[in-house]
């Protein structure tokens, strides 16, 4: 699960790439993956020192709000499927689907999360395959899978979603899954604080230019893209992913994890993640 940088930046990820600003402007593909993937690599490192115990080593964690696959069952039965996650991180996921009886291909963007990955893999003896490919073109075989999933993983960091379920809809099988959960749309006007700062709306929602981080030269470093619901829902549609339920998690009793933006504070007044369940029906 990948989060983006938000209010807990990470010092040698901004320093290895000379991070100086924030600005607000159009970002194409091309732009995006080489700002993205040099982001995840630099901060691969510092990324799984905070969050590697959070999400574990096989271990299928949705979101911030600590909801689990184990207990929430969004996907079915995995047990002898083919499943795909999209920008799978360190790959906790893969390897609990993995451990669950699922044939499971794990691809992410950057090299540095899919060294963690390997790492898991050898720690745990779960060998989930695993790619370094993008989301908006998967280097796998038409009808290939009956599950896709993605927790937090490349869905907010791409240029085009239309691109992205369009792919997903190509290698899933008629009836096949698609499940992914992605910081909440509402989530855009706030501020991206933690504190009382992050409970004034600051943001207009139907602005959809994207956030990006910039270095001296004005290259991006980071970029991350805002979808309304309504944008969610139409892209899924016109792939022919049907949407089955959207789960807007509510903050659990008892979590005190800050993680980034999300925080016992902001959680029990707005949600933080949304969790889209569709399913392939051509």
């Amino acid at each position: 699960m990948s989060t983006p940088p938000s209010s807990e930046r990470h010092d040698h990820a901004e320093q290895q790439l000379g991070v100086a600003g924030v600005d607000h402007r159009a970002v194409s593909s091309a732009e995006a993956m080489t700002a993205n993937s040099a982001w995840w690599d630099a901060d691969a490192d510092e990324y799984q020192a905070t969050h590697g115990r959070f999400l574990g080593d096989a271990d299928f964690v949705w979101c911030p709000e600590g909801v689990r696959e184990s207990d929430a069952g969004l996907l079915g039965a995995v047990a002898g499927a083919d499943v795909l996650e999209i920008g799978c991180g360190s790959a906790p996921c893969a390897r609990w689907l993995t451990a669950r009886g699922a044939r499971t291909v794990a691809l992410d963007l950057s090299a540095g999360m899919l060294r963690h990955a390997r790492e898991g893999n050898e720690r745990t003896g779960l060998h989930p395959v695993l790619l370094r490919a993008g989301a908006e073109q998967l280097p796998l075989r038409s009808d290939s899978f009956d599950v896709a999933c993605s927790a937090f993983g490349a869905v907010p960091f791409v240029a085009s979603i239309d691109a992205v379920f369009s792919e997903v809809a190509r290698v899933l099988r008629p009836g096949g899954r698609w499940v992914f959960s992605v910081t909440h749309p509402l989530r855009w006007i706030f501020p991206d604080d933690p504190g009382p700062n992050g409970l004034t709306a600051t943001q207009p929602y139907f602005d959809r230019t994207p956030y990006v981080e910039v270095d001296g030269d004005g290259a991006a470093t980071y970029v991350e893209y805002h979808r309304t619901l309504g944008d969610f829902v139409r892209s899924l549609d016109s792939a022919g992913l049907r949407l089955v339920d959207l789960v807007e998690p509510e903050w659990p009793e008892g979590h005190t994890r800050n993680w980034g933006q999300w925080s016992p504070l902001r959680g029990k007044l707005f949600p933080g993640t949304a969790i889209f369940r569709t399913v392939f029906r051509p």
